[in-house]
């Protein structure tokens, strides 16, 4: 019997990182059409991002993750601007109070924007919150993460950098 609970027990934890800290090098996909508008009501058509490093980053204010790795995207988006970098954090709640909640309790400069019906986590077939993709200058998701572990953000630096690297 405790075989057994040990063996459970070592399956969870096991799944729990893997979930946690799920990253792949995404199967080349173009960036689908969308159109995001932002917090002070600005639109961004995925097409304006095309010969950009770009970081989406998905979120909703009733993730517990999203608490940690919010201010860090945002440090993230201040660190690569000057580098040309385009970083946005995408809300996909239902009702954009809950959004203006959290963003009110998280200083920030990074671009928000809002996806209350889903379109773009549907294109996207995410899976779970925090989610991010890292696109490159061809507008190919070259990156997807889903989760969010203090490792997370080193991973985007070394993945960014990468794509920076490379000729456009």
């Amino acid at each position: 019997m405790m075989r057994r609970t040990a063996l459970v027990s070592l399956c969870s934890a096991l799944a729990t990182t893997w979930l946690a800290v799920h990253v792949a090098a995404a199967p080349a996909k173009a960036l689908p059409s969308l159109t995001f508008t932002t917090l002070d009501g600005k639109t961004i058509e995925s097409a304006d991002l095309k010969g950009k490093v770009v970081v989406l980053d998905f979120w909703a204010s009733w993730c517990i993750p999203c608490r940690k790795s919010f201010p860090e995207i945002d440090r993230l988006s201040k660190d690569f601007a000057s580098k040309g970098v385009t970083v946005i954090a995408v809300n996909v709640d239902e009702q954009r109070k809950n959004a203006d909640a959290f963003l009110s309790q998280y200083p920030h400069q990074v671009t928000v924007a809002f996806d209350s019906k889903g379109v773009s986590a549907k294109a996207f077939d995410l899976q779970g919150m925090p989610s991010s993709l890292i696109i490159d200058r061809g507008g190919v998701v070259r990156f997807t993460h889903m989760g969010y572990t203090d490792k997370t953000i080193a991973q985007f630096r070394t993945e960014i950098a990468q794509l920076l690297t490379e000729a456009q």
